[in-house]
């Protein structure tokens, strides 16, 4: 089961970053993973949260360019090469990979990555297949 990203175009200047976070601790809305990817007028972020449908409505409302998508987040073990495993998995499965990004978490035994993929269903059984873990909006919920 995919997990729901939101991307938010900003303009690239400072302070649109914390206008954007502030915007969503105003509405308890807490984010668990982000990635930052940057040109020269704009910023592209890419967000999990745990209320995706306030963080969605909030944005939007404040006028923010935003996006939902869905993407795959996987469960691997924090060691050595296990995040080459995974995307192994997918390399053999054929499935391409357009970006990726990691999870905060509380633990030490475990790291949680999110993949973006042409073919969510498809990397996530062959990652299941291969005895991955496929993180779910309820484990994000409880992060």
């Amino acid at each position: 089961m995919a997990i729901r990203q939101i991307t938010v175009f900003v303009e690239n200047k400072q302070g649109s970053l914390v206008l954007v976070t502030d915007t969503l601790a105003k509405h308890n809305v807490n984010i668990r993973a982000l990635s930052i990817a940057e040109t020269e007028d704009f910023g592209i972020l890419r967000m999990i949260v745990n209320e995706e449908e306030i963080a969605e409505k909030t944005l939007k409302d404040e006028g923010y360019l935003i996006k939902v998508t869905e993407v795959v987040g996987v469960k691997i073990g924090d060691e050595p090469g296990r995040l080459s495993a995974a995307l192994g998995v997918l390399a053999k499965a054929g499935i391409n990979m357009e970006y990726l990004y990691a999870f905060m978490t509380r633990t030490e035994k475990h790291a949680y990555v999110v993949l973006r993929v042409e073919n969510n269903e498809a990397a996530e059984c062959a990652l299941k297949e291969a005895g991955f873990k496929i993180v779910t909006d309820a484990d994000v919920d409880k992060l």
